[in-house]
Order: C-alpha cells, then structure tokens, then sequence
C-alpha cells in the first residue's frame, strides 16, 4: 500500500512538473518525481510510526492504570489484613489479659487453647466435630457460671466429682430415699472415694443426711451409712414422720460445697426426669444452709 502511494505520487509529482515546465530536461523531471515520492513514502511511515506510537502509549496507560489499580487493591488488602491481625492480637492480648487478672489458673485457659486449635488438625473429622461441641458446652457452662447458675439435663455425677475435688472446708449433702439406689453403683463408689481423699488430704468436712419417709426405713440405710462413716463422712438418717409439718417442705437431694455452691437434683411430681442444677446465688445458699442445718439439728 505504502509502495503504490509513493508511485501515484511520483506519477502526480512528474506530471505536474512536466506541465509547469516542459523544457527541463527529463533527468530533472524523474528526480523531482522520486524525491516528492520518496518524500510520501518517508511522511507514510512517520504517520504509521506515530500511530503506533500511540497504540504502545495508550498500552502502557492502560497497564499503568491496572498496576496502579492493583497496587491500590493490594494495598487495601494488605491494610485490611495487618488491621485484623492487630486487632485478632489485641483481642487475644486483652483476654490473656482479663485471666491473668482473674482468680483462673492462666495455665489452665493456655492449655486449652493450644490444644483447641492442635485438635482440628489431625484425626479425622468427627473428632474434631466432638472437640467443637465440648468446647461449645465449656463456654455455654462458663457463660452461665457468670449470673450465678447452671442447669443441665439429667444427673451429672462429673460435676460432683469436680466440684468434690475442689472443695476445702465442707461438704453438706441431703439425700432422699429414692435415692438409695444411687449408693450402689460405680459412680456412688467414685464419688465416696474422692471424698474420703478430701477429708485426709485437705481437712474437709463431710455430712450426709439420708432423708426417708417413716422411722421404719431407717433401718435398710443402716449398712449404707456404716460405710460412710468408715470412710470419715458423717451419714445421719432423718425420717420426715418424725418432722414437724414446716420442717419438711421439698425433698431433694442437695450438696453444699464450702457453703458457697449448691449442686442440686430435681424431678418432676412423679420422681422421674432429673435435671441438675447450679447455684452459687447468695440468697439462695443461704436458704440451703438454713435448712440443711434445721435438719441436721433433728439428728442430734
């Protein structure tokens, strides 16, 4: 294309010249010609030239455009992360913080942490599921332990065990006769054998007071509280035929730990359904140790 514009234009430049002055000799005349079309050819690749010329500026602008867009991207991005970071930091500074500050053992809410994000990254998945859900069940007891109770479904003999092994002055139990089962199987065993270990270990004191109906039930206790009493716990029986009418109210079975936390059983009006409940509310231990202690005072 380039080639036959510079020949019509060295054609137009010879005719041209032919017909200003036809008496220059024809040498001069082709040269006119092939410098005007040399000169077309030469005006063709510099507008050609400047063309992509601005083909490469308007592609560099672009990419500059996308590099800063990028760059920016990626500086929000990184902005957004650091921040996260910082604040993920924060969070976890300020709550090692509040444990330090608490009476908690930090060693303990330590362990538990590096552990909890250990578990998720072996075994397979329904381990780490059942990990979550404990973890889910720990912190909805501790949100709980916050107002001051707790309650759960069914009896739960862990919570005893525990809250046995973290008792330092006293234990003060009342249990009814439905629940004479109870003190023998596995978990009544247990559960005795980490109250002896308070008593001689630390110095606790033990009551039991076993709670029937007439006189005549008293005597079927009598090899439960035996063994009680070897290990060190002081088992009385009480019979609620004895007991003046405002002395009986509810009966269920109840446990003081150091006249500060109340672990109870309760049961519907037929004796069945258990939950389990905690309470460390001030008024309502209060309540509990008065009436432990009008019972108890029977027994003497």
């Amino acid at each position: 294309m380039k080639t036959l514009v510079t020949v019509v234009v060295a054609t137009i430049a010879y005719v041209i010249t032919n017909l200003i002055d036809q008496d220059q000799d024809e040498l001069w005349k082709l040269a006119v010609s092939i410098v005007i079309g040399g000169a077309a050819l030469i005006v063709q690749y510099l507008i050609d030239f400047e063309r992509r010329l601005g083909l490469v500026q308007s592609g560099q602008d672009g990419q500059r455009r996308e590099v800063q867009e990028a760059l920016t991207t990626h500086h929000q991005d990184m902005s957004h992360l650091v921040e996260l970071s910082f604040s993920r930091i924060s969070d976890a500074t300020e709550l090692f913080g509040e444990v330090e500050r608490s009476r908690l053992r930090s060693d303990g809410v330590a362990r538990l942490a590096r552990f909890a994000t250990r578990v998720g990254a072996v075994g397979p998945d329904i381990l780490r599921d059942f990990a979550l859900e404990e973890i889910s069940r720990l912190a909805s007891l501790l949100e709980s332990l916050t107002t001051m109770t707790h309650e759960c479904p069914g009896e739960n003999h862990d919570w005893l065990m525990d809250l046995t092994k973290c008792a330092q002055r006293s234990i003060y139990a009342t249990s009814s006769y439905v629940d004479q089962a109870f003190w023998r199987s596995d978990p009544a065993d247990r559960y005795l054998q980490a109250q002896e270990d308070a008593i001689k270990e630390r110095g606790v004191e033990v009551r039991r007071l076993f709670i029937v109906e007439r006189a005549d039930d008293i005597d079927e206790l009598t090899g439960i509280c035996e063994r009680q009493r070897e290990l060190g716990i002081d088992a009385r029986v009480v019979a609620l035929s004895d007991l003046p009418p405002n002395a009986r109210g509810e009966i269920r079975d109840v446990v003081l730990f150091d006249e500060a936390l109340c672990y109870e059983v309760h049961t519907d009006i037929r004796q069945e359904n258990p939950w389990t409940s905690l309470n460390a509310r001030t008024s309502h231990i209060r309540d509990q140790q008065k009436r432990f202690n009008k019972l108890w005072g029977y027994t003497e």
